[in-house]
């Protein structure tokens, strides 16, 4: 009778849950698709206050109207135009100044000198926003397709960003439908079951549902800045997270069904062995991803909020809906491969993995340093990795509109005309500060901005437009705007115009915001990563209740990480043939890499000190691997696949992360988890829990090479 009731009431809360949570999905379910609605991404506006560029646009507003960003509209004929083509270059720039947020008057078309392209400068209101892409184009609508011989292509910074929303815009469809097919496909295989892939597939659509809502009202707020690669990072990481935790969960609940009559009883028992590593593989996550607070950019400060509201979303889900799913599918969940109550070790479904722990055990340190010291072998291709600022026609994986238009400007004209730099400075020392700008290599031509504003045709006799006693001087570079060449000017003029006394002159434009974006990305590498490493040292010593095995593991994941670069350099330059990596990446890279790198140590050795406590640290080294190494690699090649979803997106930037966290995330799962830490743990045996009780504990399972058979 006792039982009868304690299996409804068990029933009855699982239901209640289940109904709650469905309750939430309805009312949260719409959020997902309208993210999209409060994304940024205008780069400048996530400088810091203090940045030269920053302050360089504060100044600029004082100097127009409103505040604009070029588009660039180029003609080309490579036997040089026609006065047909010259007609037509005209009369579209007549209707370009009469489209809906374009700011004229429009300057006149500028012909190169050997007559074979021409370019319309259009500004475009930057107060347009995310409707940039829309003006752009409109832009090329009229501009038309390439006809005889001519080819028109629009470019420049808004046609730039123009192309990066169009890339953004399809994170909301096409990247969460491939990173649900990859989990569907991924979950049949591994459970090999019609019915059970539905439990976490739908928890994990649920914890994304939910983390929509959050980081919605974040951004609506205004409280974070959310920009499309923060947007898309959130639903590769929700699902791959959320499947992880699923995996380990359930893998745990199939073992104690086999301990336990009843289902509820099972999930009890599975959920309070599950949950502590669970929890602190998602805190680990957290904390990681919040220490990009501690960034100088704005679109990495969002990016740390923004993920770890995801994580914190998947935990409360899988910690509570699944549980729940899970206790009402009961055994039949697991059709065709049910699991029995009959008390079997949990060791007899794991053979290949009882063999791998028996081969550790046989040839620890062999397997630790040969492991280790290919980790760093490969480690050595980080000096192919290139860090450096991508430029435009590295920037997409195709070839975009923007990029065929910036080569047509390369092959014709000054590379920098269309997009300046400026300069402002003081009236008295202005022409003083041109002669300087004017010196330093790299430089093409630097004319004031004259009373008649900057759309007006350059006129180099014109008194210069005068605000609080500054000028505002354009500065043409010989190099495209975003090319290394570009940013090394600008850091050559600043170093000039910086030295003439009394000017106190402040650089800034395009090329400027990428020198000062890339600058941040720098600071905030040297600040973030000491402190994550810090973070997950004291949270791997809580869990453990150990100072060594922390140790130990942070060694383990930081050496991953240094193979995982050396291994993407060598695939990115050689195989991809991508020109490098920008500067943000190994930020991005070592934040998810060595935090969710971190889970899988904590998923194996927390089951490990489990074992311990009951067989020994040697033994236990072999049981815990024993029973974890299937779902463990499962939960890798899931996470790993998540992430590969990142490559439908045509963004170089975003292709290298994806690639770069499943290849780490595998080199994690199949070498660092399964060979090089427990035969290191093994190796050291009990002291690998100093100073802790367990590390004075000297049980028969700690003597070198006892449980091995038994593994």
């Amino acid at each position: 009778m006792a039982a009868g009731r304690s299996r409804w009431t068990a029933t009855l809360i699982a239901v209640a849950v289940v109904l709650g949570w469905l309750v939430v999905g309805g009312i949260a379910g719409p959020y997902s698709g309208k993210l999209g609605e409060v994304s940024t991404n205008d780069n400048a506006s996530f400088l810091p206050a203090d940045a030269e560029a920053t302050r360089a646009q504060d100044l600029a507003a004082g100097f127009v109207d409103r505040e604009t960003t070029p588009a660039l509209v180029v003609y080309e004929r490579p036997g040089g135009l026609t006065p047909a083509d010259q007609q037509r270059i005209r009369a579209d720039a007549a209707r370009f100044a009469e489209v809906p947020g374009v700011v004229g008057p429009l300057p006149p078309p500028v012909v190169s000198q050997d007559e074979q392209a021409a370019q319309v400068i259009v500004p475009i209101d930057s107060s347009e926003g995310e409707q940039i892409r829309s003006v752009v184009e409109r832009l090329r609508d009229i501009a038309g397709p390439d006809r005889d011989g001519l080819t028109v292509d629009v470019a420049g910074p808004a046609g730039l960003l123009g192309d990066l929303i169009e890339v953004f815009g399809a994170i909301d469809g096409p990247l969460l439908l491939v990173t649900l097919t990859v989990v569907l496909v991924i979950l049949l295989v591994v459970y090999r079951s019609p019915v059970l892939w539905i439990f976490p597939l739908l928890a994990a659509g649920m914890s994304y549902s939910l983390a929509a809502v959050f980081v919605y009202l974040l951004a609506d707020h205004d409280i974070v800045k959310l920009n499309g690669q923060a947007q898309g990072i959130l639903t590769v990481l929700v699902f791959g997270a959320g499947t992880d935790y699923a995996l380990l969960l359930i893998a745990r609940y199939r073992e104690e069904l086999h301990r336990h009559e009843r289902p509820w009883g099972a999930m009890r028992t599975a959920w309070k062995g599950a949950a502590p590593a669970i929890i602190a593989s998602g805190a680990t996550v957290i904390v990681s991803l919040l220490c990009l607070l501690l960034s100088s950019l704005n679109s990495n400060r969002a990016l740390g909020p923004v993920s770890a509201v995801g994580i914190a979303a998947t935990l409360l889900v899988m910690l509570t809906f699944l549980p729940a799913l899970l206790v009402l599918g009961g055994r039949w969940a697991f059709w065709p491969r049910r699991p029995r109550y009959d008390q079997a070790d949990p060791r007899t479904e794991h053979g290949i993995w009882g063999r791998i722990a028996g081969f550790v055990a046989r040839r620890a340190r062999t397997v630790w340093v040969v492991t280790a010291v290919v980790l760093a072998a490969l480690a050595i291709g980080v000096t192919q990795l290139g860090a450096t600022t991508l430029g435009q026609s590295h920037l997409f994986t195709q070839r975009t509109d923007s990029v065929a238009g910036q080569e047509v400007i390369d092959r014709h004209f000054p590379a920098g005309t269309g997009s300046p730099a400026t300069i402002f400075t003081t009236q008295g020392t202005a022409r003083q500060v041109a002669q300087v700008a004017q010196g330093v290599p790299g430089v093409a031509s630097v004319l004031p901005l004259g009373e008649r504003g900057e759309n007006a045709p350059p006129d180099p006799n014109a008194p210069p437009k005068v605000v609080d006693g500054r000028v505002q001087l354009n500065v043409t570079l010989a190099d495209p705007p975003d090319s290394n060449g570009a940013e090394r000017t600008i850091r050559d003029l600043r170093e000039a115009v910086h030295r003439v006394p009394g000017a106190d002159a402040v650089v800034g434009g395009f090329t400027a915001i990428n020198v000062d974006t890339a600058d941040a990305s720098v600071r905030d590498r040297d600040v973030i990563i000491p402190v994550v490493l810090l973070v997950i040292a004291v949270i791997l010593a809580l869990l453990l209740r150990a100072l060594v095995a922390p140790v130990l593991l942070i060694a383990t994941v930081v050496l991953s990480f240094l193979a995982t670069l050396g291994l993407c350099a060598l695939l990115f330059r050689y195989v991809f043939d991508f020109p490098g990596v920008d500067q943000s990446f190994p930020l991005f890279a070592f934040v998810f890499l060595v935090a969710l790198g971190i889970d899988y140590n904590i998923f194996l050795m927390s089951r490990v000190r489990e074992e311990s406590v009951r067989r020994g640290t040697r033994a236990g080294v072999l049981a815990g691997l024993a029973v974890t190494g299937g779902v463990i690699t499962s939960a890798g090649i899931v996470l790993a696949a998540t992430f590969s979803a990142l490559a439908v997106l045509p963004l170089v930037v975003l292709v290298e992360l994806g690639v770069a966290v499943a290849v780490g995330v595998l080199l994690d799962t199949i070498v660092v988890r399964s060979l090089l830490v427990p035969a290191l743990a093994y190796d050291i045996g009990p002291k690998v829990w100093w100073p802790g009780r367990l590390s004075r504990s000297h049980r028969e399972g700690d003597r070198a090479g006892a449980g091995v058979d038994r593994a």
